[in-house]
């Protein structure tokens, strides 16, 4: 099983993956991709990105889905989702080639049958915090936001895909929804 989090910068994604590891479940856990992107390689991120930054991100994402841990669960912090939803926005403000959009489209739809719960974190309540390294710029999260309302519109409607969940609310809120959602799909956490 393969679980995500998905949503724009500083909106609780890390938050609810470590709320999960600190119950000690024997899960696979796979933290950010794009920090470590931005640490390991010094690769411009979020409104600074380029074509070479967001391929390696979706190349990221794909090998994510494919990483076979020593579990049966892994949780995702981000998936292919967050890949296409920036790097639509570095095309939209001219920072990346269109095959570059495509390519990210492409993985998009190739992988995204691959996760069996996605959990689309809500801006609503939870404010931009700066550790140094995610975007604090409010406009950005704003249009970031608006990409994801449309491709996960896209998912939900035109797709009829059951495996996307908006969480919202408190964090106590928004982890008994998921261990709802996960209780339903077999999974029995407790939070």
């Amino acid at each position: 099983m393969i679980i995500s989090f998905t949503g724009a910068q500083s909106t609780g994604k890390t938050t609810l993956l470590n709320l999960i590891r600190d119950k000690n479940y024997e899960f696979n856990y796979v933290d950010e991709v794009t920090r470590r992107i931005k640490r390991e390689y010094n690769l411009p991120i979020n409104e600074g990105g380029g074509d070479i930054t967001q391929s390696m991100i979706m190349a990221d994402h794909i090998a994510n889905v494919y990483r076979k841990g020593d579990h049966d669960v892994t949780v995702l912090d981000r998936c292919a989702v967050d890949g296409v939803v920036y790097t639509q926005w570095l095309y939209n403000n001219g920072q990346v080639k269109k095959a570059t959009l495509e390519h990210a489209k492409l993985m998009f739809n190739m992988l995204v049958s691959s996760y069996d719960a996605i959990f689309i974190t809500s801006p609503i309540d939870v404010e931009l915090e700066d550790d140094g390294e995610r975007s604090t710029n409010v406009e950005f999260r704003e249009d970031i936001q608006s990409l994801f309302d449309m491709y996960i519109d896209h998912l939900m409607v035109d797709n009829k895909d059951e495996n996307v969940f908006v969480v919202a609310g408190t964090v106590e809120e928004r982890m008994k929804y998921i261990q709802k959602v996960l209780a339903k799909k077999g999974l029995d956490i407790k939070i």
